[in-house]
Protein backbone atom coordinates (compact mmCIF):
# COMPACT_ATOMS: atom_id res chain seq x y z
CA UNK A 1 0.00 0.00 0.00
CA UNK A 2 0.83 3.63 -0.90
CA UNK A 3 0.66 5.55 1.87
CA UNK A 4 2.07 8.48 -0.25
CA UNK A 5 -0.47 8.73 -2.99
CA UNK A 6 -3.81 8.95 -0.35
CA UNK A 7 -5.60 12.54 0.46
CA UNK A 8 -5.73 13.11 3.98
CA UNK A 9 -9.42 12.19 4.60
CA UNK A 10 -8.06 8.38 3.67
CA UNK A 11 -5.35 8.57 5.60
CA UNK A 12 -7.66 9.24 8.61
CA UNK A 13 -10.18 6.65 7.58
CA UNK A 14 -6.98 4.29 7.23
CA UNK A 15 -5.78 5.31 10.55
CA UNK A 16 -9.41 5.03 12.36
CA UNK A 17 -9.78 1.08 10.88
CA UNK A 18 -6.20 0.48 12.10
CA UNK A 19 -7.14 1.81 15.54
CA UNK A 20 -10.62 -0.36 15.77
CA UNK A 21 -8.26 -3.40 14.12
CA UNK A 22 -6.04 -3.17 17.32
CA UNK A 23 -8.70 -2.94 19.52
CA UNK A 24 -10.67 -5.88 18.75
CA UNK A 25 -7.06 -7.59 18.70
CA UNK A 26 -6.90 -6.98 22.20
CA UNK A 27 -9.87 -7.66 23.37
CA UNK A 28 -9.53 -10.85 21.06
CA UNK A 29 -6.33 -11.69 22.82
CA UNK A 30 -7.14 -11.08 26.36
CA UNK A 31 -10.53 -13.38 26.17
CA UNK A 32 -7.86 -16.19 25.19
CA UNK A 33 -5.45 -15.21 27.90
CA UNK A 34 -8.66 -15.60 30.39
CA UNK A 35 -9.79 -18.56 28.58
CA UNK A 36 -6.45 -20.70 29.22
CA UNK A 37 -6.21 -19.21 32.73
CA UNK A 38 -9.51 -20.85 33.66
CA UNK A 39 -8.87 -24.22 31.71
CA UNK A 40 -5.73 -23.98 33.86
CA UNK A 41 -7.50 -23.02 36.89
CA UNK A 42 -10.07 -25.95 36.48
CA UNK A 43 -7.48 -28.63 35.59
CA UNK A 44 -6.27 -27.69 39.33
CA UNK A 45 -9.89 -27.86 40.79
CA UNK A 46 -10.49 -23.78 40.95
CA UNK A 47 -12.30 -21.47 39.04
CA UNK A 48 -10.08 -18.16 37.84
CA UNK A 49 -12.58 -16.34 40.32
CA UNK A 50 -11.34 -18.26 43.50
CA UNK A 51 -8.21 -17.67 43.06
CA UNK A 52 -8.53 -14.67 42.01
CA UNK A 53 -10.43 -13.80 44.89
CA UNK A 54 -7.85 -15.86 47.30
CA UNK A 55 -4.75 -13.75 45.94
CA UNK A 56 -6.94 -10.20 47.22
CA UNK A 57 -7.52 -11.31 50.38
CA UNK A 58 -3.88 -12.71 50.80
CA UNK A 59 -2.56 -10.06 49.59
CA UNK A 60 -4.76 -7.44 52.15
CA UNK A 61 -3.71 -9.79 54.28
CA UNK A 62 -0.14 -9.59 54.32
CA UNK A 63 0.21 -5.77 54.07
CA UNK A 64 0.57 -5.16 57.82
CA UNK A 65 3.15 -2.67 58.44
CA UNK A 66 6.23 -4.23 61.06
CA UNK A 67 6.30 -2.24 64.52
CA UNK A 68 9.04 0.60 64.58
CA UNK A 69 8.31 1.67 68.51
CA UNK A 70 7.58 -0.53 71.56
CA UNK A 71 7.26 0.41 75.15
CA UNK A 72 9.15 -0.10 77.61
CA UNK A 73 6.87 -0.99 80.02
CA UNK A 74 5.05 -3.37 78.63
CA UNK A 75 6.70 -4.87 75.15
CA UNK A 76 3.67 -6.44 74.02
CA UNK A 77 2.62 -2.71 73.40
CA UNK A 78 3.58 -1.63 69.82
CA UNK A 79 3.02 1.19 67.06
CA UNK A 80 4.20 0.90 63.33
CA UNK A 81 4.38 4.65 63.51
CA UNK A 82 1.36 4.92 60.98
CA UNK A 83 -1.63 6.32 62.01
CA UNK A 84 -3.22 7.69 65.71
CA UNK A 85 -0.47 7.56 68.11
CA UNK A 86 -0.87 4.94 71.08
CA UNK A 87 -1.60 6.62 74.59
CA UNK A 88 1.82 5.04 75.48
CA UNK A 89 3.26 7.00 73.41
CA UNK A 90 1.85 10.43 73.78
CA UNK A 91 2.56 9.51 77.93
CA UNK A 92 6.03 9.14 77.18
CA UNK A 93 6.64 12.20 75.04
CA UNK A 94 4.60 14.13 77.15
CA UNK A 95 7.08 12.66 80.09
CA UNK A 96 9.81 14.00 77.88
CA UNK A 97 10.68 10.91 76.13
CA UNK A 98 12.06 10.72 72.95
CA UNK A 99 10.04 8.62 70.62
CA UNK A 100 14.08 7.88 68.90
CA UNK A 101 14.51 5.80 72.53
CA UNK A 102 11.15 3.70 71.97
CA UNK A 103 12.59 2.54 68.47
CA UNK A 104 12.82 -0.82 68.79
Amino acid sequence: MELDTLSRAELLDLRNKVDAALETLETRRKGQARSAAEAIAKEHGFSLAELVAAEKVAKKKGQKNEPKYCNPANPTQTWTGRGRQPGWIRDAINAGTSLKTLEI
